[in-house]
């Protein structure tokens, strides 16, 4: 059994914004080698995420920039099981490898995020430093080699506590978890003038509660069912449950934190107490749920 699990750290809510890359080899039911770097992402670093990783601009700036580092990054995945965290990372390199307008790697991917969930549905939260608090997995949450290492040892548990191995997690994923909850979350009607919606339980996106502010290039009661339907909850207000808050393009460059939205500061102060909160641009939501963005975007 061999796989490579992945993680990025991104210098602002932009996905294509990588600071940071982890990619861990797992042979034979442990880690066998693990390759990491920093990343200048020629572009600017939020406080939000500062807070998160602790990378500044300063950081990287002798560190390799994103075309010379994917150089061994596609090496490292090709032809290879790509293990991620729920579907954030995989869409990060897939943003920065389209700016650069570079070739994706050959490979399978599987989300070992699905994997828990299917694995322990019993736990109240799968995010990753839940999870790996509850197997004791011990790591540094937020340092992109640690994650991605964390990611793949949750698989090897999930492997022994299941008996299902690799070859049928990369299918069982794509299975329905809660087929009954399916079809009653898609029997819904709801209000017009009401966006908030309960998420579907197969989806993708299970267990996060989003909120949309900013001006939307699609209208917002859309947005609110594609995000419902990937297993959003969707909520109108930012707070302590908040895991996602999806901000319109033309926003989310803003810096000075007086003209940004109510919710997108309510966001980042949470993230300064410690809350778990992903801020990402509208083209990135839209590249999530596998809709092409309005207008291309080079960020």
């Amino acid at each position: 059994m061999s796989f490579v699990a992945i993680d990025f750290e991104t210098a602002n809510p932009c996905l294509s914004s990588i600071c940071q890359i982890g990619v861990v080899r797992f042979d034979n039911n442990s880690h066998s080698e693990i390759w990491h770097t920093l990343v200048n992402p020629e572009d600017q670093f939020d406080p939000a995420n500062i807070r998160v990783h602790g990378i500044t601009e300063n950081t990287v700036k002798n560190a390799p920039k994103f075309p010379q580092a994917y150089e061994a990054v596609r090496d490292l995945l090709q032809d290879k099981v790509v293990v991620h965290y729920s579907p954030f990372d995989k869409t990060a390199l897939t943003r920065a490898v389209n700016k650069h307008r570079l070739q994706m790697p050959e490979c399978k991917w599987l989300d070992a995020l699905r994997v828990a969930r299917m694995s322990w549905p019993e736990l109240e939260s799968h995010s990753l430093k839940a999870v790996a608090q509850v197997l004791g997995i011990t790591f540094q949450h937020h340092s992109a080699y640690e994650d991605a290492r964390a990611a793949g040892d949750i698989l090897l548990q999930a492997i022994r506590h299941t008996g299902t191995a690799l070859s049928g997690w990369l299918s069982q994923v794509q299975s329905p978890i809660s087929s009954a909850e399916r079809a009653s979350h898609a029997r819904r009607n709801y209000p017009t003038e009401d966006f908030t919606r309960q998420g579907n339980p197969d989806g993708p996106f299970a267990g996060e509660t989003i909120v949309f502010t900013g001006s939307l290039q699609i209208p917002r009661r859309e947005a609110a069912d594609l995000a419902a339907e990937l297993g959003c909850e969707v909520a109108n207000s930012v707070t302590r449950k908040t895991t996602l808050l999806v901000v319109g393009d033309q926003d989310i460059r803003v810096l000075a934190g007086h003209k940004k939205s109510s919710k997108h500061r309510k966001a980042e102060g949470l993230i300064a107490e410690g809350q778990s909160i992903r801020i990402l641009g509208e083209s990135d939501f839209r590249d999530l749920i596998g809709r092409e963005p309005l207008f291309a975007r080079e960020f």
